[in-house]
């Protein structure tokens, strides 16, 4: 396995906890966002140089700022936002992973819209056993979020 793919992989458990706390509740809680954060904090510098460190952490704070005009349009919901700049921390750096990572991402965006609209139709309505199967609500980004970052080492070829 490649060194810089192992803090991703070590995250795997913190992002399935954020797609079923996106499904259930449609939160991200803050406590999952500052987990992934100190996991990269104590698994980058054993696995990751300096200049992938600081690479890394200039993506995280492009898409943070990024996130939040699209949270000031009401594009994304705030812990969309985090978790999105969090999971951008575990991608590795360069033209052709970040062009694999968009297509994870994109693949799982798919994928987790149909399961969303399956779901609704035959578990979903106002009496719904999970908040994000109410009519009413959004689509919780948390599972396509949780869900790139998991698939992400599978598609790289570990």
């Amino acid at each position: 396995m490649s060194p810089d793919l192992l803090p991703l992989v070590m995250a795997a458990p913190l992002l399935a906890w954020m797609a079923v706390s996106d499904f259930v509740w449609m939160r991200i809680p803050n406590m999952l966002v500052l987990a992934m954060l100190g996991l990269f904090a104590v698994a980058a510098p054993l696995c990751l140089g300096f200049d992938a460190i600081v690479g890394r952490l200039a993506v995280g704070a492009i898409v943070l700022a990024a996130g939040f005009v699209a949270f000031l349009f009401g594009v994304l919901a705030g812990g969309d936002v985090k978790a999105l700049a969090a999971l951008q921390l575990f991608i590795p750096l360069g033209r052709e992973p970040i062009a694999l990572y968009g297509l994870t991402f994109s693949a799982a965006m798919l994928a987790g819209l149909i399961l969303m609209l399956v779901l609704r139709r035959v578990a979903g309505g106002p009496q719904a056993a999970f908040l994000s199967l109410s009519v009413a609500q959004g689509y919780p980004m948390g599972i396509s979020i949780a869900l790139a970052g998991i698939a992400y080492p599978f598609v790289a070829g570990l």
